[in-house]
């Protein structure tokens, strides 16, 4: 004998709770409009990265590029000062160095992007993509040690 509770536990599989069946996606997954604005930050990030990658591939091997939402904010109410670019007192990106993390194993050195503070100071989508690249020339060169300018080839 069938409950209520059979019922609805088969009505569940098949329909939603309006009853008109399960919502397909949006965009199809070849649009651009069906990518989040995150994944089209990535995106961007790695075009922006790689004329830097293939000129100083050599040097590049133990440096990672990372992406973040937005920095990370210590107890103080301040956020961590060292290899940090900054937009007024807004950090756009942080430069970690290698070292050994709490567990004893060793780190690459690596560039974090902060995704929130970029785009907020971009007004249009090829704005971004200089500053983002403006950013990840001089994270780069600080990594290196050396000027901007060389960074870029000029």
């Amino acid at each position: 004998m069938a409950t209520a509770r059979d019922y609805r536990q088969r009505r569940r599989l098949r329909r939603d709770r309006h009853g008109r069946g399960l919502r397909g996606t949006l965009y199809p997954a070849t649009l651009p409009a069906a990518a989040s604005r995150a994944e089209r930050f990535d995106a961007l990030v790695l075009d922006a990265l790689e004329p830097i990658e293939a000129r100083w591939r050599h040097e590049l091997t133990k440096l990672d590029v990372a992406v973040d939402d937005v920095p990370e904010v210590r107890e103080n109410g301040r956020a961590p000062a060292d290899g940090v670019l900054h937009d007024g007192a807004v950090p756009l990106s942080r430069l970690v160095p290698a070292g050994v993390d709490r567990t004893g194993m060793p780190t690459r050195a690596r560039i974090v992007l902060y995704r929130r503070p970029l785009e907020a100071r971009a007004k249009d989508p090829s704005e971004l993509a200089d500053l983002v690249h403006d950013v990840l020339v001089e994270q780069v060169a600080g990594y290196l040690g050396v000027e901007p300018d060389v960074i870029e080839g000029e």
